[in-house]
Order: structure tokens, then sequence, then C-alpha cells
């Protein structure tokens, strides 16, 4: 947002001021491993916290797989799984039919517009669903899939098979807005929901002899890159990430750019942490950011308002003696997927 396009009696100064008077309480200011290892447990505690992780209801998965389609080189399993108590996510695992019989895995939730579980799967299945994952890049699950690994795509909630009813009609089409307004008066939160799911779905994934859990990455793209980021930095059963589309100074990408979609709003967030802190705490795991550099969400700086959170995370890499754990892939486009390094990354962290 330019100086000039800041209506005269607009709030935005006023709280890009707060911003930086009261933002980042929870900033990693230490020289040692211990005392990155003592930052993280307190870092965690608050995030859980501040996202409602704590409240979610223990229940027994239920697990139900109700299709199995042979997609030539793969086979695809639409399996139904209870996270809470009432709540049953819905989701795709895709299998080679080549190689070990128990392969490293991939969480891969999926953004905002792309067709959920359904577009990052490649099942398609919409004229809308197929042409927004063809616009996105977005069949990631496939991708990596065909390249040896186990992927898991689920529809995270408000989106697929999950839409709520105030967003039926449109097949990409998200209940974000809906689910926050209900959430956040309760204690919740929608990235709590979403974080809880995907912690759900790594102990489903344990229970399935095709998924090696010594070697469980995750990706996203998007809003899959926030699901990933909050992920990886809580659940250290993530061995390895890929944050694609998601990662730059908030103060430009979601205060000023305040009409972005309200997962991404989480009450008290920014006075304790940004997305750089968020990449510190995943530290020494190995973490791609991935950015296309014409990327309109990253803010009026472009890609100078994501460096300078990549140098956040990096000190404390740098700490724990991984700097090279710690990629930056900068592509030439908008908001979108790339395969150039995503693969040959996972590959290297999983693979061997």
């Amino acid at each position: 947002m330019t100086q000039d396009s800041v209506p005269a009696y607009s709030v935005v100064p006023y709280m890009r001021k707060r911003f930086d008077r009261l933002g980042r309480k929870l900033r990693f200011g230490g020289t040692t491993p211990a005392e990155a290892q003592a930052w993280r447990r307190a870092a965690r505690k608050k995030l859980r916290e501040l996202i409602g992780l704590d409240t979610m209801t223990a229940c027994p998965l239920k697990p139900r797989v109700t299709e199995r389609v042979d997609c030539g080189d793969y086979v695809r399993e639409r399996i139904e799984i209870q996270v809470e108590p009432l709540v049953v996510m819905p989701l795709y695992m895709l299998i080679p039919k080549t190689g070990k019989k128990s392969y490293a895995t991939i969480l891969c939730p999926h953004g905002h517009g792309f067709g959920a579980k359904a577009g990052i799967s490649g099942a398609g299945g919409h004229p809308d669903i197929e042409a927004a994952f063809k616009l996105y890049n977005a069949d990631y699950g496939r991708v990596f899939c065909r390249a040896g690994f186990v992927t898991l795509c689920p529809d995270a909630r408000g989106f697929g098979e999950r839409q709520e009813r105030a967003a039926a009609g449109d097949v990409l089409n998200s209940s974000c807005n809906y689910l926050n307004h209900m959430a956040i008066p309760l204690g919740q939160t929608v990235t709590g929901m979403w974080v809880h799911d995907l912690q759900r779905l790594i102990d489903y994934a344990a229970t399935r002899p095709e998924c090696d859990m010594s070697r469980l990455g995750c990706a996203g793209l998007s809003g899959g890159g926030l699901q990933t980021l909050w992920l990886t930095a809580l659940d250290e059963r993530i061995k390895a990430a890929i944050d694609s589309g998601y990662f730059y100074g908030v103060k430009e990408s979601l205060l000023d750019l305040y009409e972005n979609c309200s997962c991404n709003y989480v009450p008290h967030l920014w006075e304790y942490v940004v997305h750089g802190d968020l990449g510190a705490l995943i530290a020494p795991r190995p973490l791609m950011v991935q950015t296309g550099d014409e990327d309109p969400l990253n803010g009026a700086s472009k890609l100078k308002n994501v460096t300078p959170q990549l140098g956040i995370a990096r000190k404390t890499y740098k700490v724990l003696g991984a700097a090279k754990h710690l990629q930056h892939d900068v592509f030439h486009g908008q908001h979108r997927w790339d395969n150039a390094h995503t693969v040959p990354f996972m590959v290297k962290y999983l693979k061997p």
C-alpha cells in the first residue's frame, strides 16, 4: 500500500506504528544451541496457546478407506479419518506402484482456489478444479508420488468436501471467514484447526505400513504453505518441509494487504512472532522457502519483503550449525508452485 493510496482518515498508519512498537516479543536472541532449545520450548508453548491448539479434543481416528482407484503408475485411495468428535477429514493417499513397500512420505496441504485435495492430487473431477490446479501448477501431491513418495492430500477444514453451507455453490470456495467467526469467540482459530488435523493425519500415516515415519515431509503452496510452516514449526515429526508462496514480512503482506483471507489472522500473533520466527522454530531441519519474484502477495517491496524473513530464520539455523539446511528457491513468476527444485530437495533429505 503506497502512501498516496491510504485514505486521509485511515487507521493503517497507526497500525503500522503499533506493529513496530509491540511486535515480536518472542524473537530469538540467543547465541548457543542450549539457548535455542530453551527459546523453542517457550515459543512453541505460547504459539500453541495463541492458535488454540491445546483446546482440540482427542478421539479415535476410526479410519475408513472408501475408494481405491488405479491411476496407472500409482494407486489413489480416498480415506476418512476422525480428527475430533463429530469432525471427519476426507483425504487422498497416493501410493506408488514401484519401489520399496515402505516409502518416504509427504503431507501435501492445499491452499485457496485450486480445488483442495482433488487439485493437489491431480484427481480433478470438475473443470474448474482442473483449470485451477493447472493455473497454479498445484498438483504437487501427484508430482511427488510419481517421484516415488507416498503423498497424503487432505481437505482442510472449510474446503473441498468440508465446505460450510455458506461457501457452497463454487467448488473452489473456502469457508475460512465463517470458521474463524465461529472459532475465535470459542478460543480457537482456523490455523489451530488445520495444524491439529494435520497432526492427526500424521497419526494416521503411522498406522500405514506404506509410510516410513522416519522420512516424513510436508509441502504446500499458499494456504498450504501456511499449514506447512505452522505444522513443521510445532511438530518435529516432520523432517523436511517446503513452504511455497507463504513466507514474507507480515507488515506489508498481511497488515497492509488486510483484504487477505481471515485464516491468516490469529489474535495477538504479531505481538509475538512473524514468519521468520516460525521458520526459525523449524531449525535445524531442512526447510525450502519458495518464492515467485512477481507474486503480489509478497507486498509492495516484492522480494525485499521476503529476504529479511529468511535472515531471521537463518540466525537460528547458524546457531544450530545447519545454515545449509535453509534454502531459498526464487523462480520467475507469480503466485504458483514451481517443480524445478522441489522434488530434488525432498529426494535429498528424505530418500536416503
